[in-house]
């Protein structure tokens, strides 16, 4: 009886080695962040500020405050976030700061949109923080009503109708490419919850028609897939900024024009630094670079499901899913924009894009899929 119980004692805790595996191919992306948003962003914020380093300065605080929060959350065991006293205190804190940035005067405004919080050193976008917060409810949920998940009152509806409160908020804003992702992160959290596939049939079937009203009823929304049919037609209007993207990519060859020698981030290609430092990459680093990045994101997606998969427990599984998706989801669809292949959202690519929220957010998913993928199974 001895040796079972020593075994089973080992097995307890986590353990806190990193994972090189994930850890390195993260690191590299926020490097390569670093150094591109200086050279996307030099002459702007030379011309804003007065000083060329104002936004490559601010993003290496992010970077290093990003992998201090990585490190330090990779020690929380996960399993922390599965009570649920601290599950909805993370989901009502999302909504709270959701409603919060609609209020006058509480909010800030940047380029037609409400989505930020402004503090005196910072400024907050609580969408990101609620991508975290349904992650982690969908994860305790799911995982708490398997025993009736395919009840349509247990399974379902609870799972939808907590998304379309954020939803609602979201679109207040307006921020519709994180609602989109936000439902699709759902849909595949909810998919591998063993919710039952008719439910989630019934899901697309209800959203679609909303969709399609919301981009109809909106002029801005309606442009943007007319643009993204033919961006040429529109190349000094509304198809200027894929118009332009298009031009770095095809100008950048197999192996680019070289780091800041880039020619469309010269005030011709909107937000290089922010939305489309993908294209910047492209240009600067050509194809070559462009494969290194995709690489790296392959690699984090791999090491993903791969942890995924080999927890014993259901809610670090969902957990390390959700995360994975999280990450992965708004690369693709970032990269997507900027190659023409979608239509324009303004989403930055994780890691990559200036921006302090989404960086130190996408370091915290991170240091808690690092902690899944170390910490044993009881």
């Amino acid at each position: 009886m001895g040796k079972p119980q020593k075994a089973q004692k080992k097995q307890k805790g986590p353990s806190f080695a990193c994972d090189y595996t994930l850890l390195v191919p993260v690191l590299l992306l926020v490097g390569i962040g670093v150094a591109m948003v200086y050279s996307a962003s030099c002459e702007i914020a030379l011309k804003q500020f007065g000083n060329e380093y104002y936004f490559f300065k601010k993003q290496l605080i992010f970077a290093g405050l990003g992998v201090m929060a990585m490190l330090l959350i990779r020690m929380v065991p996960y399993r922390a976030y599965r009570p649920g006293l601290m599950t909805y205190i993370i989901l009502f804190a999302a909504i709270g700061l959701l409603v919060l940035v609609l209020i006058d005067g509480v909010g800030q405004t940047a380029g037609g949109a409400t989505r930020w919080l402004r503090f005196k050193w910072f400024s907050f976008q609580p969408t990101e923080f609620a991508k975290l917060a349904l992650i982690i409810f969908m994860a305790y949920s799911l995982t708490k009503k398997q025993d009736r998940i395919e009840d349509i009152n247990i399974g379902f509806l609870p799972h939808v109708l907590i998304l379309c409160l954020l939803s609602v908020l979201i679109i207040l804003q307006p921020d519709f490419g994180s609602l989109a992702i936000m439902w699709m992160l759902a849909w595949i959290v909810m998919y591998a919850g063993r919710v039952r596939v008719l439910h989630l049939t019934a899901t697309c079937l209800m959203v679609l028609p909303v969709a399609v009203i919301l981009i109809a009823t909106c002029p801005y929304r309606l442009k943007r897939l007319l643009i993204f049919l033919n961006p040429w037609a529109y190349p000094l209007d509304e198809g200027y900024q894929i118009t332009h993207s298009l031009m770095a990519f095809g100008s950048g060859g197999f192996m680019g024009s070289g780091f800041g020698q880039g020619y469309q981030k010269l005030f011709y290609l909107p937000a290089p630094h922010t939305d489309f430092i993908f294209s910047v990459i492209g240009e600067e680093g050509g194809w070559l670079w462009i494969l290194i990045v995709l690489t790296l994101y392959l690699i984090i997606l791999w090491r993903g499901i791969e942890i995924a998969r080999s927890r014993q427990d259901f809610f670090g599984s969902l957990l390390a899913l959700g995360i994975t998706a999280s990450i992965t989801l708004q690369a693709v669809i970032n990269m997507g924009v900027n190659l023409s292949l979608l239509p324009t959202k303004g989403l930055p690519l994780p890691f990559l894009s200036y921006g302090g929220t989404s960086l130190m957010i996408n370091m915290v998913l991170v240091g808690i899929l690092m902690n899944i993928a170390r910490c044993r199974a009881k």
